[in-house]
């Protein structure tokens, strides 16, 4: 691939977003191998975490400019198809079945932050700043306001795609934007750490359904949405690692999965 790497080492996918003389901007391109790199990591048995990370000083600076200009040209019905393109990778990270850490190591902006929105965990250092800068060039933050309303709620999603400022690591982490600030020379060691205990610690088969639920019972009414989680709890039930499990738990046995 051109514009990232991937590979999988001990239960662990990374993949690198590997485009710093650009500042890992967001192509068409880019996006595309982001979507095959998910599916392989996805369907890689021997992958249990992905961490999404990338070189240079920048996470990603969200829209590639020279794309934005190419994109003024194009008729509404290909503008579509490429804001459907960007759509299909958000989603599929939010409802992939394994779990994703962003490891920003760097600015996260616009797009870029988008990404690491829909990552299920973020970890970034102190001097990261995120924002989603969509209305300081007449843009929207449409797709990523989806999932930032989900995560974030209302008023603080207002707060931040309305203004389009730019908030600090510290700041985002109030605002629950991102779970861990660690420093530079620590972040991808206490990464790989995080994703090796969840590995240890956690049944893969039990965080893929919790991750799906969670995505799921949002759209849901209160009583369908409590349906759908009895269903659940019974299949549950039946897995394999779930049987496992209990059966440790009972004969105070630890487990490792």
């Amino acid at each position: 691939m051109k514009y990232i790497q991937y590979s999988a080492d001990q239960g662990i996918g990374t993949i690198t977003l590997s485009r710093p003389e650009k500042r890992n901007a967001l192509s068409f391109e880019l996006v595309s191998e982001l979507k095959a790199a998910f599916t392989a990591l996805e369907m890689d048995a021997t992958v249990k975490i992905i961490i999404l990370k990338a070189q240079g000083e920048a996470f990603c600076a969200g829209a590639d400019l020279g794309y934005l200009q190419q994109l003024q040209h194009f008729s509404y019905e290909e503008n579509l198809a490429d804001s459907n393109h960007l759509k299909e990778l958000f989603l599929q990270i939010y409802t992939l079945k394994k779990v994703v850490i962003a490891q920003v190591q760097g600015h996260a902006l616009a797009g870029g932050c988008g990404l690491a929105t829909v990552c299920d965990f973020v970890f970034a250092v102190p001097e990261a700043k995120f924002g989603y800068t969509e209305v300081r060039i007449g843009f929207i933050p449409a797709i990523v306001m989806i999932f930032l309303l989900r995560k974030i709620g209302e008023a603080r999603s207002k707060q931040l795609l309305l203004s389009g400022e730019l908030i600090t690591a510290d700041e985002a982490q109030r605002l629950s934007l991102i779970n861990r600030i660690i420093p530079k020379e620590n972040l991808e060691q206490e990464t790989i750490a995080f994703a090796a205990s969840l590995i240890r610690s956690n049944s893969a088969q039990a965080m893929m359904q919790t991750k799906q639920m969670i995505a799921r019972v949002q759209e849901l009414p209160l009583e369908q949405a409590l349906t759908f989680a009895a269903e659940s709890n019974a299949t549950a039930r039946a897995t394999g690692d779930c049987k496992r499990g209990v059966d440790a738990f009972l004969k105070k046995e630890k487990i490792t999965w």
